[in-house]
């Protein structure tokens, strides 16, 4: 897979800041990939290395607008934890949403 279809965005909150202090990043990926492929796509992408990938499917919540009832997406989840010393400019610079 391409590393620009296996990363879809990083996910910025809080919590994956507090994360960032520990060398960890949090991205969305595509629900396909797998540990090696987010690696070797993040590796590629931000040329650091990577020494551990965990993962996770994000459930579905329910969502109600009104009367019309539904359920938002489900998602795949990465935190990739790198090298001593490296980070990621990407997550540096931005801005908290909320």
């Amino acid at each position: 897979m391409d590393p620009r279809s296996v990363i879809i965005k990083p996910v910025i909150s809080e919590k994956t800041y507090a994360l960032i202090a520990a060398g960890k990043y949090t991205f969305r990926v595509d629900d396909r990939a797998h540990k090696f492929e987010i690696r070797d796509a993040v590796e590629k992408a931000f040329d650091v290395d990577v020494i551990k990938v965990r993962t996770s499917r994000v459930r579905s919540k329910p969502k109600r607008r009104g009367q019309i009832q539904g359920r938002s997406r489900s998602w795949k989840k990465a935190v990739v934890e790198l090298a001593p010393g490296q980070t990621i400019e990407l997550f540096e610079g931005a801005a908290v949403e909320g």
